[in-house]
């Protein structure tokens, strides 16, 4: 499929939201690539680990893709490197100063901030993080879902991580339970909600070149939309009352004429 760059110019992002081992990730990439956008997904954790000044593999502890239980203690451990003057000495010993509530949501308000500016700039494909929420009343953004059955997901990590099909199963099964908990705990969201998304694709049958081709057209499609009033939008734009009385559905009681 060609992409024609006039026709996705007013858009500013999208947002790819993906079971693990449904291809999404793969897909973003693949997007980002045919439009020539920037693909915004492991660099988000590295740019706020710069931004906060702590080790990236701490941060990631607290990143959707973390899946071991959150152990106590690592958020104020990094906090403390985030305060000035967190520290105060006391009878030879140190006492650390508890973190603030501010200073609790430092992890979290760096990286939207992160997306909220990327998107700003323009031409994004983000993936995860809860774009698909943070993003939600931007009608310059496409918000896309990749899932497959689970089965789909255990063989794609078998043969992208060389994983048997035990550790495999436990992998996805894993990452699932950590995006799950994230989305709750930061958004309080439900990333199974379809009414979050302008696009599901199930990757079972269909392959990942035709999913960039199916975004693409949804892309252009609701780049097209971009002008039209908010109260002409939905599926009765443009529709004519039916003809005649609806007669293909009949509610449980009612008698029929």
């Amino acid at each position: 499929m060609n992409v024609n760059p006039q026709a996705f110019a007013a858009m500013r992002a999208i947002t790819v939201s993906r079971e693990y081992g449904s291809g999404g990730g793969e897909i973003a990439a693949r997007l980002a690539r045919r439009l020539g956008w920037q693909l915004i997904d492991h660099a988000i954790i590295e740019q706020t680990a710069s931004e906060l000044e702590v080790r990236e593999t701490e941060v990631e502890k607290h990143d959707e893709e973390y899946v071991e239980s959150d152990r106590p203690g690592i958020l104020s451990r990094i906090l403390e490197r985030l305060a000035p003057s967190a520290s105060m000495t006391g009878g030879g010993g140190v006492l650390v100063r508890p973190a603030s509530p501010g200073e609790t949501l430092a992890y979290q308000e760096t990286m939207r901030d992160i997306i909220t500016a990327a998107t700003a700039s323009g031409h994004v494909v983000i993936v995860g993080r809860g774009g698909q929420v943070l993003l939600a009343d931007k009608r310059d953004v496409l918000h896309v879902r990749v899932v497959a059955p689970l089965e789909k997901r255990v063989a794609y990590v078998v043969r992208r991580e060389g994983l048997d099909t035990e550790a495999a199963r436990r992998r996805v099964q894993a990452k699932d339970q950590a995006r799950t908990r994230y989305m709750q705990t930061q958004y309080h969201s439900q990333h199974e909600d379809p009414h979050l998304y302008d696009l599901v694709i199930n990757t079972a049958v269909l392959d990942l070149d035709s999913a960039v081709d199916q975004i693409c057209l949804a892309l252009e499609g609701r780049a097209s939309r971009l002008s039209v009033p908010v109260e002409q939008l939905g599926p009765a734009a443009g529709l004519a009352p039916y003809p005649g009385r609806a007669a293909d559905f009949r509610v449980p009681g009612q008698p029929s004429s």
